[in-house]
């Protein structure tokens, strides 16, 4: 099952779930984005906010040029350098596979792999609304029924 919210901020939340009793999750989950200044949408109200792709992590040091030369040369989307030197290749989730067997034979093995939704485009929280948005997220995340939870919340570090 699938949830779909808004949390504190106008962020976008998107919960997916396994349960045999979705009265009671739904039911939780309504909860966790009330108490937590949230509201929970109708089913389609967040999700085309987000894209599903795949998403390969390599840690501050790997070597970014050949890295991105051969994820681009086997059909990555593309490569991501972020702040602290560390590398991002995002795929479209249907080559993934292949993409990071390659990227391992050439000794380019990934930190961490994943198929996973991400938003397209993300919405910066500071102050109340993003402690509000940590305390949803941790409340959603503590859910047993619940597998996953993606948001475009973008929270600075204090």
């Amino acid at each position: 099952m699938r949830y779909e919210g808004y949390g504190p901020g106008g962020a976008a939340v998107m919960i997916d779930c396994l349960s045999a009793d979705r009265g009671r999750l739904e039911v939780a989950v309504r909860r966790a984005f009330l108490e937590h200044g949230g509201r929970l949408g109708a089913g389609g109200s967040v999700s085309y906010l987000f894209k599903c792709v795949g998403v390969m992590c390599y840690p501050p040091g790997t070597e970014a040029a050949e890295l991105t030369r051969l994820a681009l040369e086997a059909g990555a989307e593309e490569v991501v350098s972020n702040a602290d030197t560390s590398l991002e290749v995002i795929t479209d989730p249907l080559e993934f596979a292949a993409i990071r067997s390659l990227l391992t034979s050439r000794d380019f093995a990934p930190a961490t792999a994943e198929v996973t939704w991400r938003a397209a485009i993300a919405l910066e929280l500071a102050g109340e609304p993003a402690e509000q948005m940590l305390n949803l997220l941790g409340a959603l995340e503590g859910l047993d029924e619940v597998c996953d939870v993606y948001s475009n919340a973008d929270i600075a570090a204090a």
